[in-house]
């Protein structure tokens, strides 16, 4: 219960790894606020059944109200924000194909959620965290900007300005012992993963032999990390990016 008294926020916490981030926030000790589009408060509820406290508010990252919003309701049921889980994104729902038959209109649609949602839901708790004055970020970006990998240009574009914000914000806020830090997924076998057959076509069976550790990534296997950054443990640590990938990129 390294978390009791602390308040955290999922965004895109309703299903898949941002669900199991916060189910694992809660089962530490933390009230767990989860804002996605869809599902918000249904997931909450799930998270309510086994004994954590947790609200859930609809909201897309991308809608600069729709993040003051969720700030507000953090406020306003659990008196505060200690800790902003970067997680929503676009991601799942992309079929990988070669770059010239991207449309601008892919890209701007990817930007907005994967970056200026990241920028967007930071700013709007930034007072809170401020307050508490031992706040964390943790932005959920990718271990494709590392690796390069082809095909999904838009989305590894806009992991590595995540990558990059980590640094900056980290140095920035320092000051107010705001930590920020990242954590860099594999191929991860969530819900919307397993509901795209052409990702899991084109990407599973290559993914997994890349691996040191020669098993499918699954949600679970990130709840470490989070746990990680939020906790005490890691009070010395900003700036960061953390791989988790089973070994198949040494970063």
């Amino acid at each position: 219960m390294k978390l009791q008294g602390k308040t955290a926020i999922v965004t895109g916490g309703a299903m898949g790894i941002g669900f199991a981030m916060a189910q694992a926030l809660g089962q530490a000790g933390a009230a767990v606020l989860i804002a996605d589009q869809d599902g918000a408060e249904a997931a909450a509820a799930r998270l309510q059944e086994l004994g954590i406290r947790a609200s859930g508010v609809a909201a897309n990252v991308a809608r600069e109200a729709d993040m003051q919003r969720m700030a507000a309701q953090a406020e306003d049921v659990f008196g505060g924000v200690d800790i902003l889980v970067n997680n929503a994104g676009i991601y799942s729902a992309l079929v990988p194909g070669p770059f010239e038959q991207q449309s601008a209109e892919d890209w701007r649609r990817v930007l907005d959620v994967n970056v200026i949602g990241t920028f967007l839901a930071t700013q709007a708790v930034l007072p809170a965290l401020r307050r508490r004055s031992a706040g964390r970020v943790i932005n959920i970006s990718s271990g494709t900007p590392f690796k390069g990998v082809p095909y999904l240009l838009h989305y590894v574009a806009s992991k590595g300005a995540v990558n990059a914000m980590t640094r900056a914000l980290a140095k920035e806020l320092g000051g107010d012992n705001i930590l920020v830090n990242g954590i860099a997924p594999g191929f991860t076998l969530s819900d919307g993963v397993l509901a795209n057959p052409v990702q899991m076509q084109k990407l599973q069976d290559i993914s997994l032999k890349a691996r040191t550790l020669q098993r499918d990534q699954v949600p679970a296997d990130l709840v470490g990390a989070v746990l990680f950054f939020a906790g005490p443990d890691s009070a010395f640590i900003t700036g960061q990016t953390l791989v988790v990938d089973g070994g198949a990129y040494f970063h």
